[in-house]
């Protein structure tokens, strides 16, 4: 199938814009806790009526401060309840919201402040602050810089005590559905990061349309999300306005390093993350079944959960004898993974990179389905997703409602839809270029089922031709071999070798375990152990595994165990944790040219 499109679910509203959001939710939910902060170590619920109040109170700061509709104003923290609290308060003042990563240089906020020209920006902590002050003499148009930690909502709440609410309405009501609301910086896996500019309505027929779709994981009053994405992400923008729209509880934490603890206490009933932390969970309970002498039984029921998954996709569906062992598994395993998850949840959102086949039936296996998605910055995070009520594991599901997915003939996936950015700020040439003939040209390479089911087989700048002109899509190979608890990255090489290698990192959350296990001496690294036997041949476990789905002429035959592992830091990751390619290329040039030596 070459095109397929839904019918939209949702509305877009001509005259709106996303601060109708709160201030309907307000008046027809106004005792409903539409968010919940932390506080004293718990969580606080946040009625609709309370929230709006305090976005009015930072608005008439930030409009007493002289924000102008039209400006922009960045906001650099780490994913908190003030962070949701500004971006509406931004709208609210008729700005437009530029989201810095936290983890950002002092370069790149530097770029990203100066393209977007932003008048205005809100910084966390003292960290940000410096890095903004060290590239101020370069940003002539930022006139005020505050700091959540230091009171800026407070700040903002006194200078605004002269500004009317019907100031407020007025300025709240003057973007409309086609004008900005945010301007989204790409990761730049190459070159200087683009802004992304999404209107108000590519937020509301995105979420709008979700959350129709979706509807059961969306009941007032019953569900909640906990969000721990960056909100610099687009990603973490759906989870934070889709929830708002219909409206449930939104919980908000900063990362992932506490996360089970945060999801034992918020306990909601719907997770959106990515697979590296459905991997851990996987993973995570593996490994400690291990050490508990119990794998032998965990690896019986993640076997059992994954036939029982692919049974019900089946038209006779599971055996009494698989439903038998799956029962007794529930007990003694599943039902305690759940638990992990919150207790309450039978559902997630997964985005950002495939999720892998096995892993899918996996967690749908236990009770706690994995619905995959697919989208970019510039289709305002997902175009494409799995329904609630007809999953396909191993695909990344249909088109958002209203929009059309078509394949190109060279297999290039084309987007068409209201939810599409409206360009790249300050950049003709790449708009023109990106939405050439009237579509988006995503850049990925996919197929389309006869229901309309999109697959992503690979990028097409990322496709490796071998000197017997091979042509190997790498993210197949990498995402199976990434699966292993044991693997951080995996990147295949090979344009132009006569065979398809790959560079591998180590997990060093895993690796002490496993040195353990494995008699391996106390405090062992990578760098120690990157040529043990026991540690290439569990490697080689996992790249086998790999192997097993992709053609021979696509397999890996050799790859290099790394020293360290690639991070943001080193800059071989983008803030959204996408591989650099070509730095990791050139980097580790000489590890590539090892992989070929005779």
């Amino acid at each position: 199938m070459r095109e397929f499109s839904l019918p939209a679910l949702y509305e877009v509203p001509a005259d709106g814009n996303l601060t109708d959001i709160v201030r309907r939710n307000a008046a027809q939910h106004p005792d409903v806790a539409v968010i919940a902060r932390k506080a004293n170590g718990g969580w606080q619920d946040v009625t609709a009526t309370v929230f709006l109040a305090e976005v009015h109170a930072a608005a008439k700061g930030l409009i007493a401060s002289g924000v102008q509709p039209g400006d922009r104003v960045g906001l650099m923290s780490r994913t908190r309840y003030e962070w949701t609290l500004l971006d509406f308060a931004i709208w609210c003042a008729g700005g437009i919201t530029v989201p810095v990563y936290e983890t950002s240089s002092p370069e790149q906020v530097q770029w990203i402040l100066s393209d977007s020209g932003a008048t205005a920006l809100v910084v966390e902590q003292d960290g940000h602050a410096a890095a903004v002050e060290s590239v101020r003499d370069q940003l002539p148009a930022l006139k005020h810089v505050w700091q959540i930690d230091a009171g800026a909502i407070d700040e903002l709440g006194r200078a605004g005590k002269g500004v009317s609410d019907a100031t407020v309405e007025e300025r709240s009501s003057q973007a409309k559905a086609d004008d900005p609301a945010t301007i989204v910086y790409t990761s730049g896996t190459t070159g200087r990061p683009k802004g992304c500019v999404l209107t108000h309505r590519s937020f509301f027929a995105e979420c709008g349309n979700i959350v129709e779709r979706l509807r059961p994981l969306f009941r007032t009053g019953e569900c909640s999300v906990l969000l721990f994405l960056p909100l610099a992400h687009v990603f973490g923008r759906l989870v934070q306005i889709a929830p708002m729209m219909a409206p449930i509880k939104l919980g908000l934490v900063p990362d992932i390093k506490n996360l089970t603890d945060e999801l034992a206490s918020f306990r909601p009933t719907l997770i959106l993350g990515v697979p590296r932390v459905f991997e851990k969970v996987y993973n995570s309970a593996r490994a400690k079944a291990q050490a508990d002498g119990k794998g032998k039984i965990f690896d019986k029921a993640a076997d059992t959960a994954i036939a029982y998954s692919r049974a019900l996709d089946t038209p006779s569906g599971p055996s009494l004898g698989l439903k038998i062992k799956y029962k007794t598994f529930d007990k003694l395993v599943y039902s305690k993974l759940r638990a992990v998850l919150g207790g309450r949840g039978e559902y997630a959102i997964s985005g950002g990179a495939p999720l892998g086949e096995r892993l899918g039936h996996f967690f749908r296996g236990i009770g706690f389905t994995v619905l995959e998605g697919y989208g970019l910055t510039e289709s305002c995070a997902a175009t494409a997703f799995n329904p609630w009520d007809r999953t396909k594991i191993g695909t990344v599901g249909q088109p958002l409602p209203g929009s059309v997915v078509r394949i190109a003939d060279d297999g290039e996936v084309l987007l068409h839809g209201e939810h599409l950015f409206k360009g790249y700020w300050n950049n003709e040439a790449a708009t023109a270029e990106a939405l050439a003939d009237g579509w988006f040209h995503t850049g990925d390479i996919g197929t389309l089922d006869e229901d309309g089911y999109l697959r992503i087989t690979g990028r097409k700048k990322e496709i490796i031709v071998t000197a017997g002109g091979k042509n190997v899509a790498p993210a197949v190979i990498e995402d199976r071999i990434r699966a292993h608890a044991l693997v951080a990255e995996c990147m295949v090489v090979g344009d132009g070798r006569p065979f398809v290698g790959a560079l591998v990192t180590i997990d060093d959350e895993f690796l002490g375990r496993w040195a353990a296990e494995h008699g391996k001496p106390a405090g062992s690294t990578a760098a120690s152990l990157r040529d043990d036997p026991d540690l290439v041949q569990a490697i080689q476990d996992a790249v086998d595994d790999g192997n097993a789905a992709v053609s021979k002429a696509e397999s890996v035959r050799k790859f290099r165990i790394l020293s360290s592992q690639f991070t943001e830091e080193s800059g071989h990751l983008t803030p959204s944790l996408k591989l650099k390619r070509n730095v990791v290329a050139r980097d580790y040039a000489d590890e590539i040219e090892a992989i070929y030596q005779k």
